[in-house]
């Protein structure tokens, strides 16, 4: 089969099968993409050191050794993945992981689409992609505005506005309690290529709706380009009374677990003073939560 371009093999409709080690693939994938490892996260280490201290030919044949008695199984496990027996495929940089186990599914009777370039290609093509100028409106407020709910509202509205939930991909809310009650956050990278394929469906002659965020989502970073053009764009502010405010925090992290509520606050002590700080968890004891 010939490599294909990532416009070519992005417009495929079928299962992407990432063939690099578990560690990189946690680290960051395609979204929506099936790990086939080639190797252990441990054989890839021996194979990188062999290939560094000793030579590339050693280096080969020792991958072919660990390759060798798990293709049957890879076969297998291809078969479980993809049951049409028709799938993408890429590893880091189209070289020989992804060869080898195109050869592999071919012969097993599977129609491959092999990436060329490989992995290292789309995450090009990811950061680039936050480059693109886009049409945005940046929704503000004080915390407890309800910007969220605004998103949503305005997404799920007759005439539907598009719009673009940064929170929602970073699970996390943006401020010092953000954390609480959400999933693990994705890694950088991950959330990255969770960002671009969002943002790849948003029209692009069409304003998008975004929430006002600084840089940093918890522990994760908004791409620079991106958030240089949200910094820029037109920003509208809700104005919320104090008390309707409070009223939905109280409600929202009232229901939440009291423990983490308080090591929110311990987080924040040095920002807060003493006094306040232990004013604040006698409240959450009490459950004061206003």
């Amino acid at each position: 089969m010939p490599r294909l371009t990532l416009a070519e093999f992005q417009a495929l409709p079928y299962p992407i099968l990432d063939v690099r080690a578990p560690i990189e693939f946690a680290q960051g994938h395609v979204p929506g993409a099936l790990n086939l490892p080639l190797f252990t996260d441990e054989e890839r280490a021996r194979i990188g050191t062999t290939y560094k201290q000793v030579s590339q030919d050693r280096a080969v044949h020792l991958g072919l050794e660990f390759f060798g008695p798990k293709m049957s199984a890879m076969a297998k496990q291809a078969q479980k993945l993809a049951q049409g027996k028709e799938v993408r495929l890429h590893c880091w940089r189209g070289g020989m992981r992804s060869g080898a186990v195109m050869w592999l599914l071919e012969l097993a009777g599977f129609r491959v689409h092999l990436l060329d370039k490989g992995y290292k290609e789309y995450r090009r093509d990811v950061l680039a992609s936050f480059d693109a100028p886009r049409d945005w409106r940046v929704l503000g407020g004080l915390t407890g505005s309800g910007k969220t709910d605004v998103l949503h509202a305005l997404a799920a509205a007759p005439h539907a506005e598009p719009v673009l939930d940064l929170e929602g991909l970073a699970n996390h809310k943006g401020s010092a309690f953000g954390s609480i009650g959400q999933p693990a956050q994705p890694t950088q990278e991950q959330f990255e290529n969770n960002l671009a394929a969002v943002i790849a469906t948003l029209p692009t002659d069409a304003p998008v709706w975004v929430e006002d965020e600084s840089r940093q989502i918890g522990r994760l970073t908004i791409p620079p380009a991106l958030f240089g053009q949200l910094r820029t764009a037109s920003r509208w502010v809700l104005e919320v009374p104090r008390a309707a405010r409070v009223a939905k925090l109280a409600a929202e992290y009232g229901a939440e677990d009291p423990a983490e509520l308080a090591a929110a606050i311990e987080r924040l002590h040095k920002r807060l003073g003493g006094l306040a700080t232990q004013q604040a968890l006698d409240a959450v004891t009490a459950r004061d939560f206003p």
